[in-house]
């Protein structure tokens, strides 16, 4: 019973996760389009879109979880109307993502105002695989194996070079850079390939990076002193590199699908209620997995929509599969 066809839906969802519109911006364009709505309506509709997709949202977390190697990072988000907390209290929104060598690409979005131990636990609850994440203490309680993140290694060490240009910042920054060159030519390899030419090529690299280390003088305090620190904190998990070929060097590729949402965040600001963020993280985890398989978000959008709206049935765990993007591409 509502004027909302799937391809206004899909149409207003792309506007708005893709192009950065947020919803009262694209109000002008709907009326000159012959559609007076307010800005009330699209953000219902948005949460109504979300919910027709928690099906396939919940399935897909089931498919990422049974991965033998993720990526994962989380930023800060702001909702103004939930229950015993400020509008200015930080809430989180969390991802999880599949490695770029994986035949089916997963990125999977979640909200929740907190960012804790037990948000991470309930993430990759069940997971039993390998997680690539950053240095964030909220990733200790899992019962997982870990793996560092290079970029982050790299950026303390940079920002460092950057405020003081001196020969004790620019060797470890060489060493890094030479590894990331390496890594770089090494991208298209099998992960049997890369795991070889780690422990050839990489591994004299990485000891000569650690012999530097632990051989640094520099004040605790200092941003040489800390970028020190933070790679000696890190230390088990980047030698672990080493052993997986499957497992990128860095963790960018989660950071880029959190760049989409942070790009968005910067336009809307803000989340009105929990429904909303939970909205964006449906939609956002929908159209970045889309993205990851090479599909069209408005095209699936359109059609899963539809489908999932007139047919109740097919919100039924068994036929779920079929709207997985990587089996819906098929």
């Amino acid at each position: 019973r509502s004027v909302a066809t799937s391809s206004i839906l899909a149409k207003v969802i792309h506007d708005k996760y893709e192009l950065d519109v947020p919803l009262y911006r694209q109000l002008q364009d709907w009326k000159r389009a012959g559609l007076a709505v307010s800005e009330t309506t699209l953000s219902n509709w948005m949460i109504d879109s979300a919910e027709l997709l928690a099906p396939i949202y919940d399935r897909m977390h089931q498919c990422l979880i049974r991965q033998k190697f993720l990526q994962g990072d989380e930023t800060p988000t702001q909702v103004l109307k939930e229950n015993g907390r400020k509008a200015t209290d930080k809430s989180y929104m969390w991802v999880a993502r599949t490695v770029r060598k994986s035949p089916t690409p997963m990125v999977y979005f979640k909200y929740d105002p907190h960012r804790s131990q037990s948000v991470a636990q309930e993430l990759y609850a069940n997971f039993s695989g390998v997680l690539q994440c950053d240095g964030y203490a909220g990733y200790n309680g899992l019962a997982i194996e870990r793996v560092a993140c290079m970029a982050h290694v790299r950026r303390k060490f940079f920002e460092a070079a950057r405020v003081s240009k001196t020969l004790d910042t620019s060797v470890p920054l060489k060493l890094l850079d030479a590894m990331f060159a390496l890594e770089e030519q090494w991208q298209k390899l099998s992960p049997k390939a890369r795991r070889k030419r780690r422990r050839s090529k990489l591994s004299p690299l990485m000891k000569r990076f650690w012999m530097w280390c632990d051989t640094c003088d520099a004040l605790p305090k200092s941003n040489l002193g800390k970028a020190v620190a933070y790679a000696e904190g890190m230390r088990p998990y980047v030698d672990r590199l080493l052993k997986y070929g499957e497992v990128d060097f860095s963790n960018n590729a989660s950071e880029r699908n959190m760049k989409s949402y942070v790009m968005g965040r910067k336009n809307f600001l803000f989340s009105t209620s929990p429904e909303g963020a939970r909205a964006n993280a449906i939609l956002m985890s929908i159209i970045e997995t889309c993205k990851a398989n090479a599909i069209d978000p408005m095209t699936y959008l359109t059609e899963v929509l539809d489908e999932m709206a007139q047919y109740p049935e097919n919100r039924k765990f068994e036929y779920l599969g079929q709207y997985l993007p990587w089996n819906w591409k098929q």
